[in-house]
């Protein structure tokens, strides 16, 4: 079983800055990606931002230069800085892993979802 928390959502004026944090925990062997997707309301879930390894990022078009993704392997916890948000950054945000259990079964696990709310 593995699980991921996260935290640091919430409400913030249009052009200011959200971290958010997930970790991930459990009967975990390796972790081999860690990213952030979102869903806005009436949209489909998209991906935000990926790691892959410790260095290989990824990042949504709309998202490039304004958010920041950070992954630290040892605490397998992952990262997002949020600047210049926009209102049409609202969205639920969802933690990802793409992990190798101890049992060696490969998992895609999402955490529960935060919600980032963008308005003045």
């Amino acid at each position: 079983q593995v699980q991921l928390v996260e935290s640091g959502g919430g409400l913030v004026q249009p052009g200011g800055s959200l971290r958010l944090s997930c970790a991930a925990s459990g009967s975990i062997f390796s972790i081999n990606a860690m990213g952030w997707y979102r869903q806005a309301p009436g949209k489909e879930r998209e991906l935000v931002a990926s790691v892959t390894g410790s260095t290989y990022t990824n990042y949504a078009d709309s998202v490039k230069g304004r958010f920041t993704i950070s992954r630290d392997s040892a605490k397998n916890t992952v990262n997002l800085q949020m600047n210049c948000l926009k209102p049409e950054d609202t969205a639920v945000y969802y933690c990802n892993a793409k992990v190798r259990a101890l049992n060696y079964r490969n998992l895609e696990v999402w955490g529960q979802g935060t919600l980032v709310t963008v308005s003045s």
